[in-house]
């Protein structure tokens, strides 16, 4: 069947002429006939030799582009017959329906005067629990660790060896509670550094430690159930326990940690405490042994359960070791959580659960209900990088980077921040606390100081919004961890030209 005699010349006329490659062109010219249906289903195209002839083109240039059209499913060879437009296109999208400027602008006021579509009661709650997130500058953003000093040639290596020849099992469902042998790398990783008493069958991969907190108070509590939270504490937690429809109870933090007295209201009918013990976030405090044990004595008297936060354990740069408040819990009480975005970087969306020996079938099954199993992409390389000694390894060069990095911080301070914020140094964590000094807090609140921040491109939150009532103190968490030594300087300098104008 001859070609249609219209569609060299039809190729003519969108073939546009420009410097890049011809073949690349003459594709694109076919294509968007294809596309917009002026080279219909089975229409036969021109031989190559021919549309080379018509266009004045290199046959192989016909060739190339006809190959690339072909690959992509646009067109189809038959064998003595030629190239013909498929019937089947790969990715044609419906026309769009062409309405006037006046009909858009009518349509467009109509959607403007629209009433919202309401949320339910628990959407509105969690939509009001998180801050918009904006840039994330490495001066002087909370948590973020230092990229540069991650060792991505090794881990891109441990990953491509991973998935080159990967098991047949990685490819079907995985276990609900993570790849075995990352739970024994974790498992042995927390029995060495933290304390935690645990074997692998007590530990679950999850996508987060958000993920962790609502698998945690999805499998423990009901609907309505109060939590105790620190006051101020990580919107995090809070916004996965308000999707767990959890009623929250505020506890105050002081110098000691989380304040709980057991004969208050909140206290009697709590059904679970969510606590960071060993560095608090916000405001960086360890909990003290004697409220521990008033904490695991509240919860085997009151049959509650204590989420223990251990976001940032790896970093504490002062004495030996804090034990995590798990290896204390002699009844069983205390769930467990850690994660792996401190300490290598947050879109590894990786973290775990550690859940008493009790519990262990339960939270297996209430896991299969949720999202069945973790993604298994990671966790193969991530079981490699423990058990080889990289992960320990980064620990340890990142602790004393941290730590240098912290100082430099507080000397910068020292020489730019007078009269502005009132900083002290901290024994752990990736950020620090700087209260407003009573100069500056006279002229703004720590929104405004955050504000300003922003403006010049640095990210330094505010401690109010940390507070889920009132907030009871002000002051900016300058994180430090990624901000190198020869540039925090410049940023404490420019941190304070944004505050003092």
């Amino acid at each position: 069947m001859p070609a249609h005699p219209e569609i060299a010349g039809l190729i003519a006329m969108a073939l546009e002429p420009g410097t890049g490659p011809r073949h690349r062109a003459l594709y694109a010219a076919l294509r968007g006939l294809i596309l917009s249906g002026r080279a219909g289903a089975g229409l036969r195209l021109p031989a190559s030799r021919a549309l080379a002839k018509d266009l004045a083109l290199a046959r192989n240039t016909v060739l190339a582009a006809y190959d690339q059209l072909a690959a992509e499913g646009y067109i189809e060879g038959r064998r003595g017959a030629g190239s013909f437009v498929s019937v089947d296109l790969p990715d044609i999208a419906p026309p769009k329906p062409e309405t006037s400027p006046e009909i858009s602008k009518q349509a467009a006021a109509k959607r403007g005067a629209a009433k919202p579509p309401r949320l339910s009661d628990r959407g509105a709650a969690l939509a009001a629990t998180i801050r918009p997130r904006g840039a994330r500058h490495a001066a002087f953003s909370p948590g973020l660790p230092d990229y540069d000093a991650f060792p991505f040639d090794r881990w891109g290596r441990i990953l491509a060896r991973t998935w080159r020849r990967p098991a047949r099992d990685l490819f079907a469902q995985g276990d609900p509670a993570g790849f075995p042998p990352l739970r024994r790398a974790i498992a042995d990783h927390l029995a060495a550094l933290r304390g935690v008493r645990c074997d692998p069958d007590q530990v679950f991969v999850t996508g987060g430690s958000q993920q962790a907190v609502a698998l945690a108070a999805q499998a423990l509590c009901d609907p309505g159930d109060t939590v105790l939270v620190e006051e101020p504490g990580y919107p995090g937690s809070r916004g996965a326990l308000r999707g767990a429809g959890l009623a929250i109870a505020p506890m105050p933090v002081d110098g000691e940690g989380m304040t709980l007295d057991q004969t208050s209201s909140a206290a009697k009918r709590a059904r679970m405490a969510v606590i960071a013990p060993s560095h608090q976030y916000p405001l960086g405090v360890t909990m003290s042994l004697a409220r521990r044990l008033a904490l695991l004595d509240w919860a085997g008297a009151q049959d509650a359960w204590i989420l223990e936060d251990d976001y940032d354990s790896e970093y504490r740069y002062a004495g030996r070791p804090l034990a995590a408040l798990q290896g204390l819990d002699t009844r069983d009480r205390v769930v467990y959580l850690g994660s792996f975005s401190k300490v290598m970087f947050p879109s590894l969306r990786l973290a775990y659960l550690v859940a008493p020996p009790a519990l262990i079938d339960a939270v297996r099954a209430v896991r299969m209900a949720l999202d069945d199993h973790p993604s298994a992409i990671h966790q193969p390389a991530l079981a490699a990088f423990m058990e080889e000694g990289h992960f320990a390894s980064h620990i340890r060069k990142t602790r004393r980077l941290y730590a240098a990095r912290q100082q430099a911080l507080l000397a910068a301070a020292t020489r730019h921040l007078d009269g502005l914020l009132d900083l002290n140094p901290d024994e752990a964590g990736m950020h620090l606390v700087a209260r407003l000094a009573p100069p500056l807090a006279a002229r703004m609140d720590d929104r405004e100081a955050a504000s300003r921040a922003a403006r010049a491109n640095l990210t330094a939150p505010s401690l109010s919004a940390f507070f889920h009532g009132k907030p009871t103190a002000q002051g900016l968490l300058l994180g430090y961890a990624a901000v190198a030594e020869e540039a925090m300087d410049g940023a404490v300098g420019r941190l304070a030209a944004a505050l003092a104008t």
